[in-house]
């Protein structure tokens, strides 16, 4: 279905070029609406009586699901939410100007979510590598979209390359499997795995399979595989960085959730290590990493990218430990994380806006260092109190969303007795608290150089600041009804342990 939007989309692009006056198609509106349509068109499939625990199609190269249908839905509103956020078209702004690239964002970021989608419902490890291949090169080239910054053009050329080393480990890996056990499809190398008593066939597999893993811990910045990320997320324009932030990740850690769930407890390396252990190991090294070297950052992308990979640091520890309630707690975790992240884009973006129009910023909606936050509390309130919120709800303070999300990690490692990786996610978190706080003292200190304008328009669209609005009251006022949540992921957590 996304697919035929996708040309219908790119039939929208050329009219422009058959009648000159149509110059006011609004493509990230449409793209936002096709978002929104697939997702409603994936939510009608729970209706299907016969979808059970999954159609096959395409000859089993995907697995439709309830749930890859119920994450689909989550993916595309995610993406219209990101798409909602370009600038208004009533501010002083020339719109030409002030959506640069908007028909190319609109067509790239649906391919990018075609192949999150397809990767959701991936059932062979050809569809697999189509799939990831399909998204990726959706966000290389958004990384390179803005080719009149040069920063922006090296972020491009970096991502690719490591990108490219990534795909290749899962390439090989996935030639490793198909060597020792002779199957490409997913289900029919779990039964293999279970009734063989070969060991070379066995460790075959395994060495194939965890280097599919490293490949993908690569793209969604794991440590130590994190190096690329500080550098493509700063160099990138907010509106490019915000997409690779998040969309990225939401399917490639549910992919890794169905490995590990089948096959993490089962299968030991050539050298002696499960696969749990090595997500433990890259875990608890993203959560130091993230963490302290996130504490010397003065420009607020780096900071934020090493406060994912922080958080990716946890949302692994959850992965590894591979209970039905740690299953929760990751899932409950991703949706956590794509909420605060989404939101706290969003305010950046909208503050860029502002500066702009008080040219304050050299850039367009692009604030590079934290220090040009300073006194915007003043100017702003509603959107200074917002983004103290969402830092706030990351660094895990009480009773907002991100604590939830934080204790229920950690309440399943102590669980499932990993004291030691327990503590160090406490202490980490303790100590990531200080980077997001030096950003709120920065927002709250005053600065004579701002001058308020009663009379400027404001720049937001109406739905952007409604997203904002409604994102920051979500995490705001989560535990006055969390059930909305938790049973979902709990329904959800069930469905795919015992799947």
């Amino acid at each position: 279905m996304i697919f035929l939007s996708i040309l219908i989309l790119i039939v929208a692009i050329a009219l422009p070029s058959i009648n000159k006056n149509i110059r006011t198609i609004l493509y990230v509106r449409i793209s936002s609406i096709i978002f929104i349509y697939a997702g409603a068109l994936a939510f009608n499939a729970f209706y299907i009586q016969s979808i059970g625990s999954g159609i096959g199609i395409y000859s089993g190269l995907f697995q439709v699901t309830v749930i890859s249908q119920l994450l689909d839905v989550f993916i595309f509103l995610i993406g219209s939410f990101i798409l909602i956020s370009w600038p208004s078209y009533s501010t002083k702004i020339n719109v030409i100007d002030s959506i640069p690239y908007a028909r190319e964002y609109s067509l790239i970021v649906l391919f990018s979510s075609l192949g999150a989608s397809l990767l959701v419902s991936s059932a062979d490890l050809i569809s697999m590598y189509l799939s990831i291949e399909l998204q990726s090169f959706g966000v290389y080239i958004l990384s390179t979209l803005y080719r009149n910054s040069e920063s922006a053009t090296s972020a491009g050329l970096k991502y690719f390359l490591l990108g490219s080393l990534s795909s290749c480990l899962i390439l090989l890996g996935s030639g490793i499997v198909y060597t020792y056990s002779g199957l490409t499809h997913l289900e029919s190398i779990y039964n293999l795995i279970s009734v063989s008593e070969n060991t070379q066939i066995l460790q075959g597999i395994t060495l194939g399979i965890v280097l599919i893993i490293v490949g993908y811990l690569f793209k969604v910045s794991a440590a130590p595989l994190h190096n690329w990320a500080p550098d493509v997320y700063d160099d990138s324009p907010t509106i490019v960085t915000i997409w690779l932030t998040i969309m990225p990740k939401i399917s490639i850690l549910i992919f890794l959730l169905e490995i590990q769930s089948q096959i993490g407890n089962s299968l030991l390396t050539v050298f002696s290590f499960s696969l749990k252990n090595v997500l433990l190991i890259s875990s608890l090294l993203s959560l130091i990493i993230g963490t302290v070297v996130g504490l010397a950052q003065s420009r607020i992308k780096r900071l934020f990218a090493y406060s994912t990979i922080s958080h990716i640091g946890f949302i692994l520890l959850a992965l590894a430990i591979n209970t039905e309630q740690s299953i929760d707690s990751f899932l409950f975790y991703i949706i956590q994380y794509s909420l605060t992240n989404l939101n706290t884009f969003l305010i950046l973006i909208g503050l860029g806006y502002i500066l702009k129009n008080q040219s304050i910023l050299e850039s367009f909606q692009d604030i590079k260092y934290i220090t040009e936050l300073k006194g915007l509390f003043f100017n702003n309130p509603v959107l200074s109190l917002s983004l103290t919120i969402c830092l706030f709800s990351m660094a895990g303070v009480p009773p907002l969303l991100g604590f939830f999300s934080k204790q229920f990690v950690l309440y399943s490692a102590m669980q499932s007795e990993y004291y030691f990786i327990g503590i160090i996610a406490i202490l980490v978190s303790v100590i990531s608290a200080s980077y997001y706080l030096k950003i709120i003292k920065v927002l709250h200190t005053e600065n004579k150089e701002i001058v308020e304008d009663s009379n400027s328009q404001s720049p937001l669209s109406s739905f952007h600041s409604f997203m904002i609005s409604t994102l920051t009251l979500f995490i705001l006022f989560f535990i006055l009804k969390p059930s909305i949540l938790l049973n979902s992921t709990q329904l959800l957590a069930l469905s795919l342990f015992y799947y």
